[in-house]
C-alpha cells in the first residue's frame, strides 16, 4: 500500500477528500523500472495505472516507417514495417497508463521507462471496483483521466504529424 499523503502531493489526486485517497492509495504499490524497461506495448491488456514519483516515461506508438516503401496490399493487411515513435513523454506528478480504466482495458500506445523511474503502480481492476461502488468518485477520477486522454491526443497527433513531415 501507498501512503495516501503520497497520493496527496500530486495533482492528478487534487479534490480527492481523504476517505477516497486512503480507499485509492490501498490498490496501489511502488515499483521501480530501469531506463530501457518496457511497462507495456501498445495493443495489450493492461492491468494497471500508474503514477510517476521520479523519471521520465515515453508514450510510444507504432508507425508506419516511412523509410520503407509499403505496397497496396500491405496497407492493407496491416503487414506494413512500423517504427517506435515517442508519441508523448511523461514526467513526475503525471499519470499513464490510462487505458487501464477504460473498457476494453487494451493499450493504445506503449510505455517505455527513458531514464530509472519510480512510479507509483495501480491495481486498475481494484479502481474500476472501487468506482462501481462509487458512482461520484468514478465520476471524478473519470473526468480526471479524460483529461489526460485529451492530451495525448493532441501530442499523437502533433509527433505523428512532425514524424511525417
Amino acid at each position: 500500500m501507498v501512503s495516501p499523503e503520497v497520493l496527496r502531493r500530486y495533482p492528478f489526486f487534487a479534490g480527492l477528500n481523504h476517505d477516497n485517497l486512503v480507499t485509492i492509495a490501498d490498490s496501489a504499490e511502488h515499483r521501480k523500472y530501469g531506463a530501457g524497461d518496457s511497462f507495456f506495448h501498445e495493443g495489450e491488456d493492461i492491468k494497471h495505472f500508474y503514477l510517476v514519483e521520479d523519471g521520465t516515461v515515453a508514450i510510444v506508438m507504432e508507425l508506419p516507417d516511412r523509410d520503407v516503401k509499403h505496397s497496396v496490399s500491405e496497407q492493407f493487411t496491416g503487414s506494413m514495417k512500423t517504427k517506435g515513435v515517442t508519441v508523448s513523454t511523461v514526467g513526475p506528478g503525471e499519470v499513464f497508463g490510462w487505458s487501464g480504466l477504460v473498457p476494453p482495458q487494451r493499450t493504445s500506445a506503449g510505455a517505455l521507462a527513458e531514464t530509472d523511474c519510480r512510479v507509483v503502480e495501480f491495481d486498475a481492476q481494484k479502481l474500476l471496483d472501487l468506482f462501481d461502488e462509487n458512482p461520484d468518485l468514478g465520476y471524478l477520477m473519470t473526468q480526471k483521466a479524460a483529461r489526460v486522454i485529451r492530451r495525448r491526443l493532441h501530442d499523437m497527433r502533433v509527433e505523428s504529424l512532425a514524424h511525417y513531415a
